[in-house]
């Protein structure tokens, strides 16, 4: 397996698991990124840039870009805590106070923190939208704006697998008149030099790999035991939330459809590097290489803050999260308890660890069954913690 890129000194276990990606956990094309301290100690690719492959199929690149699913959603958590810290956007306000035609239904009372942790009561809608509404910029809003809660705003969390894309760009729209996409560009990728888009420009669109489902290899004492409920029996349950939530886009997007790639979806459509992922959280815990940040201190102790814990309505799992970020947890494991971040259905993991100065990327074309806890990636992070 040929693997390109660099480590640090120390960091040597984390290539060695990237390979055995490869060759044991059935990674296609993939690349993972370290930074500590505000400096990149891993940048390592391999594999070929379409989960397909075969002969003559072009190697992922240095710059190969990844869809990393809802990996996307702690890049786009960044855009309302940033507002936040600027003093334009109040956690504890009620998001009608910004959207009012949000106030209906029993929703008077959603508050922006709500909106963050997934306690907003409104994961799934009554009838799915499909792809052209998803993406259109005006559905989501109006379909999540009428749609009545499933719990009182508040009281309990699920996972808000793809509304959260329609509630969190609607909130920045309104709080700001800007869509999410251009203000993360503005405001956060440009400054800090990240390849990651919310909406991906035309001109990048050669950049990126295709993704293809694959099935992990079942092999005795690769993978770990999964929860005795876990998301994917769920989710074969036609009528439970979990399928409901899931498919609040319906059909299914074409994930390598171009059209798709351009809309601004933040909880599911970002597409970026391995490298600006781990940049971004380096930058949300403290300064990276050329002196750029995100947070403030003050912000970035927000992010990592436990906001909704327990038993997740959408995930059937306990899970942790934190305004927009999801926590270090059984169904989650990251660094440490300290880590915020977000992980990608089929792959992808992306987090910040304050208190080990981390900020780590992976992304990968071929997408397992994988929700919360891709094996692929856990050998990654096992490894640096090893390296650590």
């Amino acid at each position: 397996m040929d693997v390109h890129g660099s480590v640090a000194e120390g960091f040597e276990p984390v290539r060695e698991a990237f390979v055995r990606n490869f060759e044991v956990l059935g990674d296609r094309g993939a690349a993972v990124a370290v930074y500590r301290d505000g400096r990149k100690v891993v940048d390592l690719w391999g594999g070929t840039k379409d989960a397909d492959g075969g002969e003559g199929a072009e190697p992922w690149g240095e710059d190969t870009a990844q869809i990393v699913r809802s990996a996307t959603k702690g890049v786009a958590a960044a855009v309302p805590l940033l507002l936040h810290q600027r003093g334009l956007l109040d956690l504890d306000a009620p998001v009608g106070s910004y959207w009012p035609e949000f106030k209906t239904g029993g929703k008077e009372k959603t508050l922006v923190r709500d909106l963050l942790s997934h306690r907003a009561g409104v994961p799934a809608l009554d009838r799915g939208l499909t792809v052209a509404e998803a993406a259109d910029g005006v559905s989501g809003a109006h379909a999540v704006a009428a749609q009545r809660p499933f719990w009182e705003p508040g009281t309990e969390h699920g996972y808000h697998a793809q509304t959260f894309s329609w509630l969190v760009s609607e909130l920045v729209l309104r709080a700001t008149g800007r869509t999410i996409g251009s203000f993360l560009a503005e405001e956060i990728a440009e400054p800090l030099g990240l390849d990651f888009w919310i909406g991906l420009p035309e001109a990048e669109a050669h950049r990126v790999g295709r993704v293809a489902p694959v099935d992990p290899p079942e092999r005795a004492g690769l993978l770990k035991t999964r929860p005795r409920r876990n998301v994917s029996e769920a989710y074969a349950d036609p009528d439970s939330l979990t399928r409901r939530a899931f498919a609040a886009i319906d059909p299914q997007p074409d994930e390598n459809d171009p059209v798709y790639q351009a809309a601004e979806l933040p909880g599911s459509a970002g597409i970026g590097t391995a490298r600006a992922l781990a940049r971004f959280y380096g930058a949300t815990i403290g300064v990276v290489e050329d002196g750029a940040r995100v947070f403030t201190p003050e912000t970035t102790a927000l992010a990592g803050r436990e906001l909704s814990s327990g038993p997740d309505r959408v995930l059937v799992v306990n899970t942790r999260f934190g305004p927009g970020y999801m926590l270090h947890g059984p169904s989650s494991p990251l660094l440490s308890p300290a880590s915020f971040g977000h992980p990608g259905r089929g792959g992808s993991l992306a987090f910040a660890d304050p208190e080990a100065g981390i900020g780590f990327g992976y992304v990968t074309n071929a997408h397992a069954k994988s929700v919360t806890a891709d094996p692929r990636a856990q050998a990654l992070v096992r490894a640096l913690k090893s390296a650590l």
